[in-house]
């Protein structure tokens, strides 16, 4: 089965996980998860697997496979998985879940190696482009930086007290982090240059985004450059983009019926891939902010996506 360049994919409260031809908008391939719903997917970063974080596991499936079963599963969290990614080089894995806890994982072996305590339920969990720190939000409203090298926190904040943070973005250059959060809020600080750790968030701006939930932020990837934006979905059915220079709003997507849940820019930051409540993924075109392509196919909820369009990264 060659693999294809462009692998989309999306999943629903139906049970299952789609994958999509990008272009054309057609279904091509449907998993079962009949266990639990799926929070949160994510691809590696050589284009070989995709995780699926559902309740209390995370399971890796073979993209290029037929097959419904997982190629393996991680199994130690006891409550529902919001938050999965990988090492840049695919060597590990990192998770963050509503038992309070961020957890690093052996891809190969499915153990998990560390555990951290957030002491509240985790609903974000970012790497750093360093590949050294994770950064985490929880639902107290606490930002925590992971030195994985001490194997510690050396940073925490609280940009609003009891306000859950729900989606956390890095800049590609480790240069701007930006908190989401229930209130409709964005918290962009600064994260100072030219050293290793990044335990100094400088505040650099408060973004009043939208008026209900923001369920996903996201800063545009390097290949986008020089043009900077920050995206963001929200329960008011719609995605806003704002230019970083400024945080001026460029344009607001308006398409979908329901909630947006997710969004993920393609690598050139050309296109944002949208999950919505009203059971559909959209494409996006940045340059008019116009929906190009609508995947139809879940019957509930789609509440993620997930979307690997850019050179294979190969393991080292």
């Amino acid at each position: 089965m060659a693999q294809p360049s462009v692998i989309l994919a999306t999943a629903s409260y139906d049970h299952t996980i789609r994958f999509w031809e990008a272009k054309s908008g057609r279904c091509y391939r449907t998993i079962q998860y009949p266990d639990s719903q799926v929070n949160r997917l994510e691809i590696t970063p050589d284009k070989r697997f995709l995780a699926a974080a559902g309740n209390s596991h995370i399971r890796l499936f073979d993209v290029n496979s037929n097959s419904a079963q997982p190629v393996i599963s991680y199994d130690s969290h006891t409550s529902n998985v919001m938050a999965v990614g990988f090492h840049c080089d695919g060597n590990w894995m990192y998770s963050g879940s509503e038992d309070g806890t961020v957890r690093i994982w052996d891809l190969r072996t499915a153990t998990c190696q560390r555990e951290y305590e957030s002491r509240a339920a985790v609903n974000t969990v970012v790497l750093h482009p360093n590949q050294k720190e994770l950064i985490s939000g929880d639902q107290n409203g606490n930002i925590r930086v992971w030195d994985l090298a001490a194997n510690s926190c050396s940073c925490e904040l609280v940009p609003e007290v009891d306000t859950a943070v729900r989606s956390l973005t890095v800049m590609w250059d480790g240069s701007m982090v930006v908190a989401a959060n229930n209130r409709g809020t964005c918290y962009v600080w600064r994260l100072l240059k030219g050293t290793q750790t990044i335990t100094s968030f400088e505040p650099l701006h408060k973004l009043q985004a939208h008026d209900g939930y923001i369920l996903k932020c996201l800063l545009s990837p390097e290949f986008c450059d020089p043009n900077r934006y920050l995206a963001t979905a929200s329960s008011d059915h719609t995605v806003k983009i704002w230019n970083v220079d400024g945080f001026k709003l460029e344009r607001t997507l308006v398409g979908h019926q329901r909630w947006v849940w997710d969004c993920v820019f393609s690598v050139d930051g050309a296109y944002l891939i949208t999950a919505s409540s009203d059971t559909t993924a959209r494409l996006w075109t940045m340059s008019t902010g116009e929906a190009i392509r609508v995947y139809q196919g879940h019957h509930k909820a789609t509440v993620c996506c997930a979307l690997h369009d850019g050179a294979e990264s190969a393991p080292s």
